[in-house]
């Protein structure tokens, strides 16, 4: 079974003009990657839902933003090698404008919401948005990406 998610990364350009900022989200309570920095929001694609819709229904459930001007980033294909888990594609997208302020509405699973520059990521982030994150930052990342094989 294939499990799609999508990711919004919000970007903004820092004070100063010193380059791009990311907003980011500590994982806590999820059972996947607590501890871990990842996208200020993601989540799955529900049935009969765009990877579009999900992204927006998720910002505005997580971080409460809505009118997303969602740009594509990249689609990964993800896999585990020999775990037992579903394959993974998961779709990326960036913001860089939306109305409200970014907040954390669920507590219970987010421990903080930061900015964080592009160039200088903190530690742990989620290994596949790593990647994800890291070919932003370098400006070379493709449209089809995968992680795990």
């Amino acid at each position: 079974m294939v499990v799609p998610a999508s990711y919004v990364l919000l970007l903004r350009e820092a004070p100063g003009g010193t380059g791009t900022e990311v907003l980011l989200q500590l994982r806590q309570n999820t059972g996947y990657m607590d501890g871990h920095w990842a996208a200020a929001a993601a989540g799955h694609v529900e049935r009969g839902e765009t990877a579009e819709d999900a992204a927006r229904r998720e910002a505005l459930e997580e971080i409460a933003v809505a009118d997303l001007d969602l740009a594509f980033a990249t689609a990964m294909q993800r896999t585990a090698h020999d775990l037992p888990i579903d394959e993974r594609i998961d779709f990326f997208f960036t913001a860089r404008a939306w109305s409200g302020e970014p907040r954390i509405v669920e507590p219970a699973k987010c421990a903080d919401l930061r900015w964080f520059p592009l160039a200088a990521l903190p530690s742990p982030v989620v290994p596949h948005e790593a990647v994800v994150l890291e070919g932003l930052r370098r400006g070379d990342l493709p449209g089809l990406t995968h992680y795990g094989f």
